[in-house]
């Protein structure tokens, strides 16, 4: 009897996943694919091929979704590669934003490259704030802005460039990233407060 076929992104995921432990890869080949990818995007885009390198940035970003899930379901995942994983994610989102900023920098679009340069440091700063609270034993996972948003917005930003989208993408992102930032903040002050109480 044949399975049914997915209709949801997650049941699509879950099948990719099935498919990923079955083969011989390992979660760090994942891993350091959708790095390739997005380090190729990033060429890509400052080459002003904004569509394609769009698509191989969205494609490298599914890449790093899927390594951790796998690493859990195939019982391959290793400390290592845990640590990895999160240090390629955050190289990835910046070697992209530095082709976009570079283009802006060639148009003399001197504020565009400000807005790049907070969304940088505000995407780190929103993984940062979660490292740290972990640290402390607090589990932080607040914000409208997580890793999956921003590359939704980069991404389609990237893809419909030619409509002169990827300006106002870099604004919103820089500005959500802000403001997840200080929701992480504050979540994590509340629940220190908190377990502080007598």
């Amino acid at each position: 009897m044949a399975r049914p076929r997915p209709t949801t992104a997650r049941e699509y995921q879950a099948v990719v996943t099935h498919r990923l432990v079955e083969s011989r890869l390992t979660p760090n080949a994942i891993s350091l694919t959708g790095f390739a990818l997005c380090v190729v995007a990033g060429v890509l885009v400052w080459q002003d091929h904004y569509l394609v390198g769009g698509i191989a940035f969205a494609v490298g970003s599914i890449c790093d979704t899927l390594d951790g899930r796998f690493a859990r379901v195939s019982g391959k995942g290793t400390p290592f590669g845990a640590f990895l994983d999160s240090t390629l994610d955050r190289v990835e989102e910046g070697v992209v934003l530095t082709a976009v900023a570079a283009n802006f920098s060639q148009a003399g679009d001197d504020v565009a490259v400000a807005a790049v340069v907070v969304a940088v440091v505000a995407s780190l700063m929103v993984s940062y704030t979660r490292a740290r609270a972990e640290a402390l034993g607090v589990e932080c996972k607040v914000g409208i802005a997580d890793r999956t948003v921003r590359v939704v917005i980069l991404s389609a930003g990237l893809i419909l460039a030619d409509l002169e989208l990827i300006e106002p993408a870099v604004y919103v992102l820089a500005g959500l990233a802000l403001i997840t930032v200080g929701q992480r903040i504050w979540h994590v002050r509340g629940q220190l407060k908190r377990a502080e109480a007598p």
